[in-house]
């Protein structure tokens, strides 16, 4: 049977063990901490250029809508010009025939 000097030696050295542990464990707790608190930084950085791109994207969306417009405008203004050409092919053809008739 253990003296009670015996058991006191190894409460003592249990109880530091215990205390080196409990510093370690805190000392990784802070570190954990430090690197949650960089992570969350990360995070919001991320999120806000997310926020930042889904912007320019209906932004560059918005613009290549209004180029297909300027496209579709240009188009009609080319078929119009087109049309007017025909027409006025017409009416010489309707002159000269006139001509002819006369």
């Amino acid at each position: 049977m253990p003296t009670v000097s015996d058991q006191l030696t190894r409460i003592v050295d249990r109880s530091t063990k215990i205390i080196d542990l409990c510093v370690t464990l805190q000392e990784e707790n802070d570190l954990l901490k430090l690197e949650n608190q960089s992570l969350k930084v990360a995070v919001d950085v991320s999120t806000e250029k997310i926020k930042n791109l889904e912007e320019k994207i209906k932004a560059l969306t918005v613009a290549r809508s209004l180029d297909g417009l300027n496209e579709s405008v240009e188009l009609i203004n080319e078929k119009n010009i087109g049309i007017k050409q025909k027409i006025d092919d017409f009416v010489r053809e309707i002159d000269k025939c006139i001509l002819l008739l006369k």
